[in-house]
């Protein structure tokens, strides 16, 4: 694999507290016309090293968008003290910078999609790039990656902790018990990423390494209960892990209800071909039934017809909302999910 070409100052192997920047040259014309010439896009990095341990990677802002994860990191980042911790943390609170800093979900350099792009290309697009330089300069140096996601400006997501099947039952089982010491009142099973082999669970998968990933909220705002249950889950795992000296929360970790994403065929879509305002009237974390009017679909052009009804195909436990009103043929407006059956992993 070709070596990275993005470059920093600090040393990410040494002890203490480093803050700086992963350079991420920019010899290139982004989309938006403007001519990058020898500039260089900062990516933050913080690292904290001290004694024997695990060590661990903490990302947020791999969509630039979905904020509570980048919230929460910037929080730990602040707080956290060598002192603190036995082994490593390495810190990446906004992944993809492009991509931070324009607001999007995707660069705006070269619409990439970070968690699509991995394994990467040391001579790709931008975004390739700070995919090889994850996979390829900090998996290799960790045993641990947790990936802070929310529903970004599209959903809203019930807060959940998400793991992955593994065939390998012992690091499966591994992985339970580390989503329970999270403990969001729901956690999420997944058979694998959307993204497939591109994602950051499939880097994971190919470096032997522990991944949990989260939904936090979403919809283009901060909520504030999904960050305080991310806070004190966050605590929890990393003494967990062994890699803090004392836990950082008295609060225990809630029985959580773990659930699995049903297949895409049975979320709930609009069925409307006619655009109109999505009216919900069921809330995250409801039990629905198959046939039941879970929405309203209202039409401003002739305000005087009756609203078309969103009727759930499938039943389950809403995870997640479409958050923009405006919608049509097409369009996810719930995900649902069902109690997760251990003897079926």
């Amino acid at each position: 694999m070709s070596r990275t070409k993005i470059w920093t100052e600090i040393d990410i192997d040494a002890v203490g507290k480093q803050v700086g920047y992963f350079r991420l040259p920019l010899a290139v014309h982004d989309r938006s016309g403007d001519d990058a010439s020898y500039n260089y896009e900062p990516i933050p990095i913080v690292t904290i090293r001290n004694g024997v341990g695990p060590s661990v990677l903490l990302m947020a802002g791999n969509h630039g968008n979905e904020y509570e994860g980048q919230v929460l990191l910037m929080k730990l980042i602040r707080l956290l003290e060598p002192k603190d911790i036995r082994g490593r943390i390495i810190i990446l609170p906004a992944a993809n910078a492009p991509a931070v800093r324009a607001d999007r979900r995707n660069s705006p350099i070269d619409d990439g999609n970070l968690n699509r792009q991995f394994p990467g290309d040391a001579n790709g697009s931008p975004t390739a790039m700070i995919a090889h330089l994850i996979e390829s300069e900090i998996l290799p140096r960790v045993q641990y990656a947790f990936d802070f996601h929310s529903g970004s400006l599209s959903a809203e997501y019930l807060p959940v902790g998400v793991i992955a099947r593994s065939p390998d039952p012992a690091r499966f089982a591994h992985s339970l018990d580390y989503l329970k010491a999270f403990g969001m009142p729901v956690s999420m099973v997944i058979q694998h990423s959307t993204g497939g082999d591109g994602a950051l669970i499939g880097a994971c998968r190919r470096a032997g390494v522990y991944h949990l990933s989260t939904e936090l909220g979403g919809g283009g705002t901060i909520l504030p209960d999904a960050v305080s249950l991310a806070e004190h889950g966050l605590a929890r795992l990393l003494h967990h892990i062994g890699i803090l000296s004392e836990p950082m929360t008295e609060q225990a970790a809630p029985s959580t209800r773990i659930l699995h994403r049903v297949p895409a065929a049975n979320y709930i879509y609009a069925a409307n071909t006619e655009r109109g305002l999505f009216e919900p009237i069921v809330k995250l974390g409801e039990e629905i039934r198959a046939g039941q009017v879970v929405g309203r679909i209202h039409f401003t052009t002739v305000p005087w017809r009756e609203p078309e009804p969103v009727i759930a195909t499938a039943g389950g436990v809403v995870l997640c909302r479409r958050i923009p009103a405006r919608t049509g043929l097409g369009d996810c407006l719930f995900a649902l999910g069902r109690d997760w059956d251990p003897m079926s992993a």
